[in-house]
């Protein structure tokens, strides 16, 4: 299903009245989708998880009924949409991010909720343990405590006198936090001085760099659902500042990022779509073990680079999953 394509099916799904929606057949399992940001910032990975979906038989309006709704980077709005969504009584919750999942799992400890991105569940207080997590939550982990150092190293790759780096990151996150403090332990480590740009909601992104001004030679970018939601603005203040800036998603580097490390986001949320599955059809969730990610892809925009006067060593081109010029 193609991006657009998903973003009208959503779209129209968020704006039925409730009274359209009682005129569907009870009989119908219902999903609900909690996205934490907006049709553009994860339209695309939800519509790989109805793509998903659809080939393991669970078709919208046929064999099962999606309830949509966007959080648009809020936190309070995850809260409303999770207790929404125990109100109609779903038989599943599918969400992304810690944030989320915690949200979730304040308004339910029935409701199983499958999520196709959380940082360190176990250490969160999520589940028991990745192999058997035991209450009603499970997906997919992303947590892998050397990307924060692999980023700086593959910056260093393409800013070889880097000394001096900023760390921009919401940390109302708890995992933004801990991805901080790794990301400034590999930094010590590589002789690097870090600053850290703490943002906690959109109204701050702008104060955090006209803090930074000259005081970094790069910048590493922690992504979560409030900086993929702002990522347009952030890309235009990186830009503006010209620094070579790494992110974590493929999605920061396509509109101008100049590089990025980490999971393949299409292929989490398609995963995702083989555990609602398996629910669905009777499994518990605290029986799925929690997976973690098997394929990490490395981006570069070649032209982005040019702009800022880089030059990207050709052995770091033949390593890259996708150059972008």
């Amino acid at each position: 299903m193609r991006r657009r394509e998903f973003i009208t099916l959503v779209g129209g799904a968020a704006a039925w009245p409730l009274a359209a929606r009682a005129q569907q057949p009870s009989k119908l399992p219902t999903i609900g989708l909690l996205v934490p940001g907006t049709p553009a910032s994860h339209g695309q990975w939800f519509g790989v998880l109805v793509q998903r979906l659809r080939e393991l038989g669970w078709i919208e309006g046929r064999t099962v009924t999606l309830e949509v709704r966007w959080a648009e980077g809020h936190v309070k709005g995850l809260a409303e949409i999770a207790t929404e969504f125990v109100r109609l009584k779903v038989d599943v919750i599918v969400t992304s991010g810690t944030p989320a999942v915690v949200q979730a799992m304040q308004a339910t400890s029935v409701i199983p909720i499958v999520s196709a991105v959380m940082g360190d569940p176990v250490a969160s207080g999520l589940v028991a343990s990745l192999a058997r997590p035991g209450g009603n939550i499970t997906g997919l982990s992303v947590l892998a405590p050397d990307l924060g150092g692999k980023r700086l190293e593959l910056l260093r790759e393409v800013v070889p006198g880097l000394r001096r780096l900023a760390f921009l990151g919401h940390v109302s996150n708890p995992i933004v936090v801990q991805e901080m403090g790794e990301v400034q332990a590999a930094a010590h480590t590589l002789g690097l001085d870090v600053v850290t740009l703490e943002i906690r909601g959109p109204e701050d992104i702008m104060p955090a760099f006209e803090a930074l001004k000259s005081r970094a030679q790069a910048l590493y970018i922690a992504g979560d659902p409030l900086v993929l939601t702002n990522r347009a603005r952030i890309n235009t203040l990186v830009l503006a500042a010209r620094l070579p800036a790494v992110y974590g998603q493929r999605e920061y580097v396509e509109p101008g990022g100049l590089m990025s490390y980490g999971p393949n986001f299409p292929e989490l949320f398609r995963r995702v779509g083989d555990y609602v599955d398996k629910i669905l059809r009777g499994a518990k969730p605290g029986d799925l073990p929690v997976e973690q990610p098997t394929k990490f892809d490395l981006i570069i925009n070649l032209t982005t680079a040019r702009a800022l006067g880089l030059e990207v060593p050709p052995s770091l081109l033949a390593r890259a999953d996708e150059v972008i010029e």
